[in-house]
């Protein structure tokens, strides 16, 4: 910003403003008021506010409320705000007042200061007005709450959901790949009956493709716009036509399905679809915390651990053990989860705590809420393309211990009983021998038997081994 200034005025009085600033009083009095977390909103939001002023200007410009010359100006202006070439004029906190005022307000100004450079004026002038021009029709009441479903859904839609179905295709492949490869299954961190490790990655794969149907059960009410309720859902100083209009130019921009709400009082006063949806985007952080949580057990070692997987070198793990590798991005995939679970708390909490006619927590919610979305859409294609992707199966260790276990007993019960099994499964661990070699011991069955019963392959199967 320049060192020089200039006086802008709103309903308080004058403020002096950066010479070469878009922003006008309103923003400058948020840049002093709150001086709080240094934390500001990112591209998806802005990008939001930016495609409802655009919105906005072309339904009232269809109207006849505003000058056509003025609107296209503004529309003009907006692009360039949609397009990210204004970021840095977008400087107030996330924490301000509770209804995002200050950042409608924002935007309102700079899209009135540019606009009216365009339209051949001087910044300052307001010959393209903030509010009687850029905000018409319009209440911050109404453009936030809008312009938070807008962001969200297109993070959602654009960022998330994209990335999510590039891990899941990672999660595919190694599960089409470790389709032979039979392991030892874990229940409660035990050995239990034998599993392939194709059918592990399987259970991930699913989780990833339920947790995208998920998250778009939830598009249907993040798509519905508060847009057109102004103050406090009564639609005041707004044209009838006005929320439906401007909702057919945001799907437009945006290339999805947006609509008027159903009803504007809930819009304003309550969140309920901001909670919902971001308790689809905690689920879906849960699984992949889960999938690293067990990838990194898989991988644990290399010599001490499971050691059933091998996991790739992304990067020396330790400032004082030579040669560790430990498993980062599956760490990060972790801590991840830890942050969306914080947000949801957040989330959750300013979504119940909207009174009477508005909810004011509006720009906590949204900035919780598209942070979450960032990181599990750039986590997903990270722990894909870097960890997933370059995963490969000890097939061999896997063999090895597998024929070890103690809970190839299992599919003894059908030959001989599960005492005997039980018998047989104790000998064996207190002897130190195997499953194969304490049966054949007791004569239990013989050795086309046991070939039989005590297949590991088959017992990944659904069945009972050796019913003819």
């Amino acid at each position: 910003m320049s060192d020089e200034f200039r006086t802008e005025q709103d309903s308080l009085g004058e403020m002096q403003v950066p010479a070469d600033a878009y922003w006008g009083a309103q923003t400058q009095r948020a840049i002093q008021n709150f001086p709080i977390s240094d934390v500001t909103f990112g591209r998806r939001f802005v990008r939001a506010l930016g495609i409802v002023k655009k919105a906005a200007a072309q339904a009232n410009r269809d109207l006849g409320l505003v000058e056509e010359e003025k609107a296209d100006c503004i529309v003009e202006a907006a692009d360039e705000v949609i397009a990210g070439e204004h970021d840095d004029q977008f400087p107030v906190d996330v924490f301000q007042t509770g209804s995002g005022t200050s950042s409608n307000m924002n935007a309102n100004e700079v899209i009135s200061n540019r606009a009216t450079e365009i339209y051949g004026g001087e910044i300052g002038t307001r010959e393209i007005h903030p509010n009687d021009h850029v905000n018409y029709g319009q209440s911050s009441n109404d453009v936030i709450p809008t312009a938070m479903h807008v962001a969200s859904l297109e993070a959602v839609e654009k960022d998330v959901v994209p990335a999510l179905k590039t891990l899941r295709d990672a999660l595919a492949e190694k599960e089409a790949e470790f389709d032979t490869v039979v392991k030892t299954g874990r229940t409660h961190l035990q050995d239990a009956t034998p599993i392939t490790l194709g059918q592990e990655f399987s259970g991930y794969r699913t989780q990833v493709e339920k947790g995208i149907s998920r998250v778009q059960d939830t598009q249907g009410r993040l798509a519905e716009l508060a847009l057109g309720g102004t103050a406090v859902g009564t639609g005041l100083n707004t044209h009838p036509e006005f929320p439906a209009k401007a909702a057919e130019y945001i799907s437009e921009e945006t290339d999805l399905t947006f609509r008027e709400a159903d009803n504007h009082f809930e819009a304003q006063a309550a969140h309920d679809a901001m909670s919902e949806a971001h308790g689809a985007l905690r689920t879906v952080a849960g699984s992949l915390n889960k999938i690293a949580n067990d990838l990194r057990l898989l991988a644990s070692g290399p010599r001490n651990g499971l050691g059933e997987i091998d996991q790739p070198e992304n990067q020396p793990g330790s400032s004082i053990m030579p040669g560790k590798i430990n498993p980062v991005v599956a760490e990060s995939v972790n801590q991840l989860h830890k942050q969306v679970v914080g947000n949801d708390a957040a989330v959750s909490a300013g979504a119940a705590e909207g009174q009477i006619d508005l909810n004011l927590y509006k720009p906590v919610l949204a900035s919780n809420f598209l942070q979450s979305a960032r990181l599990i859409a750039n986590g997903s294609e990270v722990f894909a393309e870097k960890f997933v992707a370059k995963l490969e199966a000890d097939a061999d260790h896997c063999e090895e211990r597998v024929e070890q276990s103690m809970a190839l007993a299992t599919a003894l019960n059908p030959a001989i009983g599960y005492d005997k099994a039980s018998k047989v499964a104790k000998k064996a661990l207190a002897e130190d021998k195997t499953i194969r070699e304490v049966v054949l011991d007791e004569g239990y069955l013989d050795e086309d038997e046991v070939d039989e019963v005590l297949d590991p392959a088959k017992m990944t199967e659904r069945g009972i081994l050796g019913d003819e």
